[in-house]
């Protein structure tokens, strides 16, 4: 559960062994839950649906998730990206980024999947599950091995998840495609590409209130999605479809013995809708597309509907060399993004059908179609980097020094107004410096220390952008980390201090029907330390334990319309004080299993400090085994996953940040009424997936 790692910042990962353990239907988020920066909810446990981070203070909007080194879908929709038995390894790097990287929100650090290598021997990968929520799961992947002489190698996969809603009503579809390909030539150069295409068609989820967590809790009454077909509630009125295709191609090209080039175009896309349900039509509000008016009283589904969303970009790096103590790096980085959203009106007829159909399709008496809202936004970015890496005392000391220029242009613009209307059109141009440096030093083979500080800068996501609230300051970030570790033939350790800066900080709100919000929440301090520890295997046990201390605070207060909030000194929301990590993993080759328990604190989830969230206790249990092979069968295996494995009803974390929950003065003295307060993840109820798999 802990790997060795000698990066001169804080790095933590885990690897296709503890992979292999887990059940294949697990994303990324369920792979790192147990790593000492992350706490993390999930909205399922079959793999469908995403979720969210808590990493050090901020969120998983504040970081970078990048799949083989570009960005990929967010935590929201991680399932999306690959199949877990694509996935070589998961790094989480909590407080820095790579230079080279094509990341601006890494305020939070980096998330990075890597996926496998295509295989020199032909064959394949299949596997089996069945589980809990009558989940049911089919994978199979094949290796072409190498093809001839040319260097070409490559590997096709595709999988298919079917499981119920396991709260409420609905259920959920997935049907994925990897493929991925490599070409090496002899003189070291090689081209490597991974092509992914998701399919999912799954409930949009409704998150519970605090009120409605104990409801569910104390007497078993469901919050999400019901099956009276009369209400907006409806699970079939609240259905995300989503396609997804994303494409990157490394290309790394030996120019001469001391120079490289490094050219990583990538390419990704969503299209797709969410729908929920919008209330009853009026009387003398809608027609049909024939033209007939729509009568009082039939239910309405409303859109948030991606009719485009390309996200492009291209990073290119040349290396070099200098002398045999340096290497010297110099790269650009371009990224173009565009989306256009709309919000069409239709009936529902029973259950929510695409936007564009005409059967159920709403106009308005003037014959335009109905729509709640339609609008661009985007952003383009250009990125100059340059860095050194210097190389003394027979690599003992190593020093990374670099600096990265952004100059990037985002917008949002509401096409139903006309330009010349004020706030039709919001965005912003930036120009911003980010340095970094970095100095590591091996004291011994047993010993390293290092020391790493970076500036990062996040701009406002454009689609979260209300065009009716204005344009949210883009945030900065100056962060420091100071790092030790020691490693021997019986256990490792690693120790991480960290101090952030953040002004402007960036926060999420959750507006419903999984649209988002962006505010700034003022200013934010947050200091702590990470400690992981595990030991080798003895006797085939090797346990691993981990532990965070958090402190984390707002330092001004929140601009609250023409006054501001009282919240100077609270301690900053969504920012549990201690975390911490425990594992056992067994391994003798034929038997394994793995055990792991996770502890978050109570966390604050509202600005002005009125609401907590207590701390929960989360569990899971991997047991299996390794036959012989057998005809075909090279590694049948057998595995048995649990989750939640106690029973617990637990919140587990908000979906986004709230105001308040009671009335709060302001500064001004002032009132503000009660709110709503946050909504939150619910730790999904005892699950159990049974797996069968073999390499052939």
């Amino acid at each position: 559960m802990m790997r060795r790692e000698t990066a001169p910042y804080a790095i933590q990962t885990v690897t296709r062994e503890f992979i292999d353990q887990k059940s294949p239907a697990s994303t990324a988020l369920d792979l790192v839950k147990n790593l000492p920066s992350m706490n993390v909810s999930s909205a399922d446990t079959s793999g469908i649906h995403g979720g969210g981070i808590q990493s050090r203070g901020l969120t998983d909007a504040d970081m970078a998730i990048l799949l083989d080194g570009v960005p990929a879908s967010s935590a929201g929709y991680i399932d999306q990206n690959v199949d877990s038995e694509n996935v070589e390894s998961i790094s989480s790097s909590p407080g820095a980024f790579a230079l080279d990287a094509p990341v601006t929100t890494s305020a939070g650090g980096v998330l990075q999947e890597n996926t496998i290598t295509p295989s020199h021997k032909a064959g394949g990968t299949m596997d089996f599950s069945y589980g809990t929520n009558n989940m049911s799961r089919e994978f199979l992947r094949l290796q072409s091995g190498d093809i001839g002489n040319t260097g070409i190698r490559a590997y096709l996969s595709g999988s298919h998840t079917h499981a119920r809603q396991w709260m409420g009503e609905g259920a959920n579809n997935r049907q994925h495609i990897d493929f991925g390909l490599q070409k090496d030539f002899e003189n070291s150069s090689n081209v490597k590409l991974f092509f992914s295409w998701n399919n999912n068609q799954i409930m949009v989820d409704n998150y519970a209130t605090a009120q409605q967590f104990h409801q569910y809790k104390n007497q078993g009454i469901s919050y999400n999605r019901g099956n009276a077909a009369s209400g907006d509630n409806y699970w079939k009125n609240n259905i995300s479809h989503f396609n997804t295709v994303f494409l990157v191609m490394p290309v790394h090209i030996a120019l001469a013995r001391k120079l490289s080039l490094d050219i990583t175009p990538y390419f990704y896309d969503a299209l797709g809708w969410d729908s929920s349900g919008s209330g009853l039509s009026t009387a003398g509000s809608y027609q049909t597309a024939a033209g007939a008016p729509v009568g009082a009283g039939q239910q309405l589904v409303s859109y948030w509907n991606a009719y485009s969303q390309p996200d492009v970009g291209v990073v290119t790096k040349l290396g070099y060399d200098i002398d045999a103590h340096n290497h010297f790096q110099v790269g650009y980085w371009y990224a173009n993004n565009f989306s256009q959203i709309g919000f069409p009106v239709n009936l529902s007829r029973g259950g929510a059908r695409p936007p564009t159909s005409q059967n159920t399709a709403l106009y308005t008496l003037d014959g335009a179609r109905a729509l709640g809202g339609l609008s661009n936004t985007g952003y383009e970015i250009h990125s100059l980097f340059v860095q050194d890496e210097a190389r003394y005392l027979g690599d003992r000391l190593r020093v990374n020094a670099g600096f990265k220029f952004m100059m990037t242009n985002y917008w949002t613009k509401n096409l139903l107004q006309a330009s010349s209307v004020q706030g039709a059109r919001l965005g912003a141009n930036s120009t911003v410096p980010l340095p970094q440096l970095s100095i590591s030093y091996d004291i011994d083979k047993n010993n390293q220390i290092y020391i790493h500080g970076e500036g990062d800068f996040r701009q406002p996501d454009p689609s979260m952008i209300q065009i009716g609230t204005g344009l949210p300051k883009n945030q900065y970030s100056i962060k420091e980390e100071l790092g030790y570790r020691y490693h021997d033939d019986h256990v490792m350790l690693d120790l991480s201090l960290f101090n952030y800066n953040i002004t402007n900080r960036l926060m999420n709100t959750y507006l419903g029907g999984g649209v988002f919000g962006s505010i700034n929440a003022g200013n934010q301090t947050v200091r702590g330390f990470d400690l992981m520890v595990s030991g080798h295997p003895y006797h085939h046990f090797s346990p691993y334990a981990s532990l965070e201390y958090l402190h984390a605070t707002i330092d001004s207060n929140v601009p609250y319309g023409s006054t501001y909030l009282q919240t100077k000194g609270n301690s900053a929301p969504l920012a549990p004080k201690v975390m911490a990590n425990f594992g056992l993993s067994y391994n003798d080759s034929r038997f394994f299993g793995n055990f792991a328990l996770h502890y978050a604190g109570s966390q604050s989830v509202t600005l002005v400090g009125d609401q907590r969230m207590p701390g929960y206790v989360s569990d899971s249990l991997s047991i299996g085994y390794h036959f012989k092979p057998y005809s075909f069968a090279r590694s049948p295996t057998f595995k048995l996953n649990f989750q939640n494995l106690t029973g617990a009803v637990v919140r587990t974390g908000p979906v986004g940040i709230a105001t308040n929950l009671h009335q709060a003065s302001l500064l001004d003295g002032s009132t503000l009424a009660a709110g709503s307060g946050a909504e939150f993840y619910v730790m999904p109820r005892f699950s159990m997936t049974g797996s069968i798999s073999t390499d052939f």
